[in-house]
């Protein structure tokens, strides 16, 4: 009977699965953890078969409820909806290759049991896990929301305080109050374009058109040449091939871009350096932001994290620009770098395959 040969041989069926788990590259786990997972589905499957086989049909909320906590547990865990199906799967694996191992027949209706009964488990830990991925989802939107409002409120805020001091003429239009609306303007342009380009992603993804490198370059000099000049930092630039193109959005490709200059003027001293280049490398269109930051702190965290932690004494923004900034160009097939010289400076590197030749000529 197959009840038997579930009870007789648990231990096997649990370390089997286990180790079907952890040769893939998912989170690890212990059997305190998945308290609800492999040990206490095999006792209600022997007992559902047990209590079939005389006749008397077994509860299926009993596996219903612990698969819940256990799609529960393995959501808690970092696993995906694919890896908690994997999950019950390997069980079921488990059981049949150990049975023929053995020589154990499982009859037709043992088998359909079995599947029954994995069925439900996988049915509730997914319908389990789903919801509260969407609640969680939610409620992370719902916060990033709510920051982003209160970020811009802020921007505003100071944007018009300046403004009206300036209205009034009670300070010079070019000194330091100029200089705080300046940087208001700038940190609300900034947020707004993270949002969209954010929004854009989500919802359409990239738009790649034939984009050439040193149009974009060019123009990304001009409008930096004012933050530049705001922040007292000097802006240079350079370009070693003016026959650079790659398939992108290039409002998402702008966008990272420019995020990248607005952190490097952000985070330069004054009468500091800032070098905006392009240039050719291994088959990609690198395009380079160097600044004079002094280098990102030991120990400072990843500066891409959502929401991270600022890095310099200008504490302004919310952290979501390199974050959305390399979302973009990985959306792209490319990426973003960080060469970090201690105590001197930083090199973002964006790197973007070149489009085909058919497609460049």
């Amino acid at each position: 009977m197959l009840h038997e040969f579930v009870t007789t041989h648990r231990d096997t069926i649990i370390t089997r699965s286990r180790e079907k788990l952890t040769a893939r590259p998912w989170p690890t786990t212990t059997s305190a953890e998945l308290h609800y997972g492999v040990p206490l589905f095999l006792t209600q499957l022997s007992e559902t078969l047990r209590q079939e086989a005389a006749g008397g049909p077994y509860s299926a909320t009993s596996i219903g409820e612990s698969a819940t906590l256990h799609g529960r547990e393995l959501l808690n865990l970092g696993f995906t909806v694919s890896q908690v199906v994997h999950d019950y799967g390997d069980i079921c694996q488990a059981v049949t290759e150990l049975a023929l191992e053995q020589n154990a027949g499982i009859t037709t209706t043992e088998f359909h049991t079995l599947n029954r009964c994995l069925d439900t488990a996988i049915a509730d830990a997914v319908t389990e896990h789903a919801r509260l991925t969407a609640e969680s989802r939610s409620l992370a939107e719902a916060e990033r929301s709510g920051l982003v409002a209160h970020e811009t409120r802020n921007l505003l805020n100071t944007a018009l305080l300046a403004f009206e001091a300036l209205r009034r003429g009670a300070v010079a239009i070019n000194g330091s109050t100029a200089a705080v609306l300046a940087r208001s303007l700038t940190g609300l342009r900034d947020l707004t374009d993270s949002t969209i380009s954010d929004i854009r992603l989500t919802t359409k993804g990239p738009r790649r058109t034939l984009t050439m490198i040193a149009p974009l370059r060019n123009d990304l000099a001009v409008e930096s040449g004012l933050q530049a000049e705001a922040r007292s930092v000097y802006l240079d630039t350079e370009l070693s091939d003016g026959a650079l193109a790659v398939m992108a959005d290039p409002q998402l490709l702008t966008s990272a871009a420019r995020n990248l200059l607005s952190n490097a003027f952000k985070f330069t001293r004054a009468s500091g350096r800032v070098v905006l280049r392009a240039y050719r490398r291994d088959g990609h269109a690198v395009i380079e932001v160097e600044d004079e930051c002094g280098g990102i702190p030991h120990g400072a965290g990843d500066p891409f994290r959502s929401f991270g932690e600022q890095r310099g004494a200008d504490q302004t923004g919310l952290g979501l620009g390199l974050f959305i900034a390399r979302k973009a160009v990985r959306a792209h097939g490319g990426d973003i770098y960080i060469r970090n010289i201690a105590d001197e400076r930083c090199v973002f590197s964006i790197e973007i395959p070149l489009a085909p030749p058919e497609q460049s000529a």
